[in-house]
């Protein structure tokens, strides 16, 4: 039997999540002591790994245009020690009260904070050949935390692998709703104090083992085969929505806003993204302009590329 009890250092109301399978995790702000979980899956394909569940808490659902005000990484180095890692972020605009409102976190809680640009690095070294995962983070946390490394101009971190519990649900066929606290619920997972980044980090890592153990025969696959099914399904009948990811696409330019799919180029960010330049080209020529331009795609190599094929 497995317990943890981490008790927070003071008697303030620190986020909480408790599992009925003998398990209970507490918490302090420094999310101290939950990163043994990951190390306790004993699943195969996660042995020798650094497994890390991301969440970040934005200022709006735009993957393109909004940021980050919070973000978690949770989890085990390959050594078996904790990884606990949180921050208030300074997105450099005001948080929309609807944010806040879900999140708690105002604009007062990040003005004097550091940006993005501040923890990048450190952000970078952490999920840089790491396992993540986390609830839809293929297709929010991680888009978003990519468009933030290239707004600085730098290349995104690359997973090892990622592992999204959404996809898992949806794969298993698990029946609605698919929302965290709802399969948390589902799963003997009680999880207070949602919508912080640490306890939402926790809890879709807690869920995952749950998945392990509940559904076992789907994870009994190699981790490159288990992400590929995740994405895939088991056969090309079985292809979703899911589908393959612009990240999965070859660059053309130095920071991925431009990827290549069999001959055509895409764009991989901003109000047009998932489009065909061409196509692009068509429907919004002032735009393909401006993307032309130095202040559009930076790599001149690839500017002139790209002119080249619409030519």
């Amino acid at each position: 039997m497995n317990n943890f009890l981490i008790r927070p250092n003071s008697p303030m109301d620190y986020p909480r999540v408790k599992l009925d399978f003998n398990i209970s995790v507490i918490w302090n702000r420094d999310v101290q002591g939950v990163g043994t979980i990951a190390q306790d899956m004993a699943q195969n394909f996660l042995e020798g790994e650094r497994v890390l569940a991301l969440d970040l808490e934005t200022t709006g659902i735009s993957t393109n245009n909004d940021r980050i005000v919070q973000i978690a990484l949770i989890g085990s180095s390959k050594d078996g020690s904790e990884i606990s890692y949180e921050n208030l972020v300074n997105p450099r605009r005001s948080i929309p009260i609807q944010a806040s409102n879900v999140h708690g976190i105002y604009d007062n809680d990040v003005r004097n904070l550091g940006d993005f640009s501040k923890f990048a690095e450190e952000v970078f070294e952490q999920i840089e050949g790491a396992v993540i995962i986390g609830h839809n983070v293929r297709q929010f946390d991680l888009p978003l935390l990519n468009n933030e490394f290239r707004r600085l101009g730098r290349l995104p971190p690359t997973p090892k692998a990622v592992l999204d519990t959404l996809e898992v649900v949806r794969r298993i066929k698990l029946p609605r709703p698919h929302n965290l606290g709802a399969l948390c619920k589902k799963h003997g997972i009680s999880l207070e104090n949602a919508h912080t980044a640490a306890a939402d980090a926790a809890a879709s890592l807690l869920l995952f083992w749950r998945l392990t153990i509940d559904h076992s025969p789907y994870f009994r696959k190699s981790l490159e085969e288990l992400e590929r099914w995740l994405v895939h399904g088991d056969s090309r009948k079985d292809d979703s929505n899911l589908g393959r990811s612009l990240e999965d696409l070859d660059m053309l330019d130095s920071i991925g806003k431009i990827r290549i799919d069999e001959g055509h180029y895409v764009l991989a960010f901003g109000r047009h993204k998932g489009r065909h330049v061409s196509e692009i080209q068509k429907i919004d020529p002032k735009y393909i302009s401006w993307l032309l331009s130095p202040k559009g795609i930076e790599d001149e190599e690839a500017r002139k590329t790209l002119r080249n094929s619409l030519d």
